[in-house]
Order: structure tokens, then sequence, then C-alpha cells
């Protein structure tokens, strides 16, 4: 019973290994479409919102393959190399995700973003005795 579960959810874990590569592969042409029917054509705006859109893809397979690795790990037998495997694993690709993000909105997640609108407070002189 158990042997047979760790083999679906084994198999389950592929399956969204999978799909996190396709993630990557059609954003990218996804990215293209996108930026080509966006700004009408080759030039420097295409290329930002290509980049951008892109980035968001590889982000988004990046999440998707963390999940399909934790749960492979949950089927395996627990052993130090193999959590250690994981650690190292899923280090490097939050590692990847986090400079992608930076990246992409010139900022950490944890910071706010930056106001349009701040504005500065006004300074009156004032009247020195």
């Amino acid at each position: 019973m158990i042997a047979t579960l760790a083999h679906y959810i084994d198999v389950i874990a592929k399956i969204v290994e999978i799909i996190g590569v396709l993630i990557m592969f059609f954003g990218l042409f996804f990215a293209f479409y996108r930026g080509v029917r966006r700004t009408g054509g080759f030039n420097h705006d295409t290329y930002v919102e290509i980049r951008q859109t892109v980035g968001k893809s590889i982000l988004l397979g990046l999440e998707v393959l963390i999940a399909a690795d934790i749960m492979a790990t949950v089927v395996t037998e627990p052993t130090l190399r193999s959590v250690l495997v994981l650690g190292f694993i899923v280090l490097i690709r939050t590692f990847l995700s986090l400079s992608l993000q930076v990246e992409l909105e010139g900022r950490f997640p944890w910071q706010k973003e930056p106001s349009a609108t701040k504005q500065t407070p006004k300074t009156e002189p004032h009247d020195q005795p």
C-alpha cells in the first residue's frame, strides 16, 4: 500500500517537473508573441517587454520545480544526503528566483513599492527672534 502510494507521488512529482519546464518553454514563445504584438515590431520596448515576460515565466517555472523537488523528496527514504541535496536545490532555485525578481522589479520582495505620488514636505521660512 505505502509502496504504491510512494510510486504515485513520485509519478506526480515527475509530472509537476514537466509542467515547470513547460511553463518556462512556452513562456518564452508567449513572451515573443506578447512583445511583438504590444509594441508593433522589434525595438527597445519589445526587448523590455520580452525580457520582463520571460523573467516572469522563469520565476513561475522555478517555483513549480521547487514544489516538484519537495514532492519527490517526500517519497524517498529520508537520509541526511537526500535532505541536504533537497536543501541545496531549494537554496539555489530560491536564490535564482530572488535575483530574477530583483532584476525584473528593481527591488527586493520585502521592500515597499516606490510611490509615484510621494510628496515632499514644503518648508516654510520661520521668523527667528
